[in-house]
């Protein structure tokens, strides 16, 4: 029986909206009626994850993936529910995030490094891989302000995958670059995310049945669907995409 490495039990994410001075009785009651004390992008989520799975989260924009990634990152907490992580957690959740702009993609490198666990003798080891897989060489010393979104997205997507982290989040990464890098990048993810735990956020269905061997389906910051990659892809275009459309 695999271990699990990740647990959501019911959780819940508000953000407050910005409070303005209600003047009469009659602002609290529409107030009250249209519920403006804040958005819930996550509503009581629950699943697990063993170590070693591979899981897609599929959704429509504004369903709670990127907010559910921020979550079991750790870079924002839920609003209710609990939360269990067992292991060194890492990965690129957005593009650009996480980067100084005004840094050079080297001085990047390092802060990102100290931010996933790692001490400066460690990220010496490393760098020169990074860089390589990234194919930043005659770049890397330039602010990442000069930076395309593809040469951030490279940068991003090679440090997380040259850092040791047990699991790995990975939101729409393969979705900005060059043909070439993504099948590269699609590569590498096999080779060395390699028994590791992966979470991947992406809309490219060739991808997700490629990579996971399960999906999670989000629709208004619920889940809506758990299953096999190929339902839970089904499901998602037949009841969220087409949806949609109409």
């Amino acid at each position: 029986m695999n271990e699990c490495v990740i647990r959501l039990e019911n959780i819940g994410k508000l953000y407050p909206q910005q409070v303005t001075k209600l003047h009469s009785f009659k602002d609290r009651l529409i107030k009250k009626s249209n519920n403006l004390e804040g958005q819930w992008s996550l509503k009581d989520v629950s699943f697990d994850i063993n170590a070693g799975e591979s899981v897609a989260i599929l959704g429509g924009n504004g369903s709670g993936k990127s907010t559910l990634l921020k979550v079991i990152l750790g870079v924002t907490a839920p609003t209710t529910g609990s939360i269990m992580i067992d292991g060194k957690i890492g990965g690129l959740i957005e593009l650009g995030a996480g980067f100084h702009k005004e840094l050079s993609g080297r001085e990047n490198i390092y802060m990102n490094g100290v931010v996933l666990g790692l001490k400066e003798k460690e990220i010496d080891l490393i760098i020169d891989d990074i860089i390589e897989f990234a194919e930043l060489e005659d770049h890397v010393d330039k602010p990442i302000k000069q930076f395309s979104s593809g040469m951030k997205v490279r940068l991003g997507f090679s440090i997380a995958i040259h850092v040791d982290a047990d699991i790995i989040l990975l939101d729409e990464v393969l979705a900005v670059g060059d043909k070439r890098f993504r099948k590269k990048a699609m590569s590498a993810i096999k080779s060395y995310m390699k028994g590791k735990t992966i979470i991947f956020v992406s809309h490219n269905a060739s991808q997700v049945k490629q990579l996971c061997d399960r999906a999670i389906v989000l629709d208004q910051g619920q889940v809506v669907y758990m299953g096999d990659t190929e339902s839970s892809l089904d499901y998602y275009e037949n009841e969220i995409v087409n949806e949609i459309v109409k």
